[in-house]
């Protein structure tokens, strides 16, 4: 019973992989060698069927080997069950043989060509690990830290984090309120472990994310914050490849996200006005970029242009070219969407980000005088509340304990009987006994902008 039921549906999984493209050139050979999936019985079901095996004539001799489907046993583990992608053994181009020149073939001879194919299948490790296909953006290297990388340390407890970005060298030390750290006993660690400051102060070590580089790298003009750059990027619909113009590179913070978003198939197009914000958003930029490609395989995209100029004034520089989408961060954008507004495609989305809202009345007066046929999809405030879960402690730094609620003693004695169930079922709560601290975290980051959402869209005349 226990074997027909293992069988049934993994034959049925078997039927379906037969409908997968990447199977079609396999031809039929594989599902029929993978048979019927077999199962070996335990101790206690040869004890019970003894009788009716030995009744059962013997279909195998000794020299005979079984049939080619039969998986090989697992000793002493009872019954075991191949899963469909265990059963089904792909062939490999050495096993590959050539077409049977007749239908009677010995014996000797099929019985050595199932040999030589199964010695030389492909493991169940190997074609799990053919199927997967790793993402180029995730593949870091395996290696510790390295001299010229760029490193976050952190430390804290609680809600008061401390965080300091570095470039890592040979020579020098980490200076900072908790401590001194010599770089040579940095440089070849590991992402994770924790370090001791020459204060006694516990740190930990990481490459930073995209979205901490943003955040702490040098700042000339105020930053597009990620979580607002990333509701922009939703906004826009990015896809890899696209075109996209950017006016007011600022730090460069958003032009790295958008660099991300095109790949290396895509260009980013960023005019600035001001030369001191045009230099730093290209060294932020170029920062970012050599530290990815010490400490990744995949090279970060060289696909963002920055241009010192005014965008009201650049109708020349993009004229031959057709923007995906565009973003804009600038104090009168009203005025730069004359300019791009030809070389946006139809249906393409124009993200503003503005600080007041009265800028956003002035942009929307400025589209209908201009009579810019885009339209106001949507105007968004993106607000994010973290929160602080924590064990609560005293001032002397000990664990608080919960306090234990007083019984009426009569009470006790009239339900003494349930009382005695309730203390039992209380001693084995998973739960301890100290109480924690859930709220919201005391300094938060409120508003920061708000973001418009403008779509080019075709007028349709009579």
């Amino acid at each position: 019973m226990l074997i027909a039921g293992c069988r049934g549906p993994v034959l049925l999984r078997l039927r379906d992989l037969r409908k997968l493209p990447f199977l079609h050139g396999l031809g039929r050979d594989p599902f029929e060698r993978a048979g019927p999936l077999c199962c070996k019985p335990s101790q206690r079901d040869t004890q019970d069927g003894e009788g009716q095996h030995k009744a059962a004539p013997k279909k195998f001799s000794g020299a005979e080997s079984p049939p080619p489907s039969v998986p090989p046993s697992i000793g002493d583990i009872g019954i075991r069950c191949l899963s469909s992608l265990e059963s089904l053994r792909l062939p490999t181009p050495r096993e590959e043989s050539p077409p049977r020149e007749s239908e009677d073939s010995s014996g000797d001879q099929g019985q050595s060509d199932l040999t030589q194919r199964g010695s030389g299948a492909p493991s169940l490790a190997a074609l799990v690990e053919e199927l997967n296909v790793s993402s180029s953006w995730s593949t870091s290297r395996t290696e510790p830290f390295r001299a010229g990388e760029l490193i976050l340390a952190e430390t804290g407890k609680r809600e008061t984090q401390f965080k300091k970005l570095f470039r890592l060298s040979t020579a020098g030390l980490l200076n900072s309120s908790w401590g001194a750290v010599p770089f040579s006993d940095i440089v070849g660690k590991f992402p994770g472990q924790i370090l001791r400051s020459s204060s006694g102060k516990h740190f930990m070590l990481k490459r930073p994310a995209l979205e901490d580089y943003v955040l702490l790298m040098k700042r000339g003009p105020a930053i597009t914050y990620p979580k607002d750059i990333s509701m922009m990027l939703l906004m826009m619909n990015i896809h890899p490849g696209d075109t996209v113009l950017e006016a007011g590179s600022g730090s460069g913070g958003m032009s790295l996200f958008l660099s991300k978003a095109v790949g290396s198939q895509g260009q980013v197009i960023s005019f600035e006005i001001r030369k001191d914000h045009h230099e730093l958003a290209k060294k932020n930029y170029k920062q970012w970029c050599d530290s990815w490609n010490i400490s990744h395989v995949e090279k970060w995209p060289d696909n963002v242009d920055f241009i010192h100029k005014d965008i009201s004034g650049a109708t020349e520089d993009i004229k031959s070219l057709t923007f995906d989408a565009v973003a804009l961060d600038m104090l009168n954008p009203q005025v730069a969407l004359p300019v791009l507004y030809p070389n946006l495609k139809y249906g393409g989305i124009c993200a503003v980000y503005l600080a007041n809202i009265t800028q956003v009345i002035e942009l929307l007066d400025g589209i209908r005088i201009c009579e810019l046929a885009l339209s106001c999809e949507k105007i968004s405030e993106v607000i994010v509340r973290d929160w602080l879960v924590c064990l609560a402690k005293q001032k002397n730094g000990i664990l608080a304990r919960k306090v234990e609620p007083e019984i009426n003693v009569d009470l006790q004695l009239h339900s003494q009987k349930k009382n005695r169930i309730e203390e039992e079922s209380h001693s084995d709560f998973p739960y301890g006994s100290f109480p924690y601290i859930a709220r919201p975290i005391h300094w938060q980051t409120g508003h920061t902008a708000f973001l418009v959402k403008l779509r080019k869209y075709k007028l349709q005349f009579n």
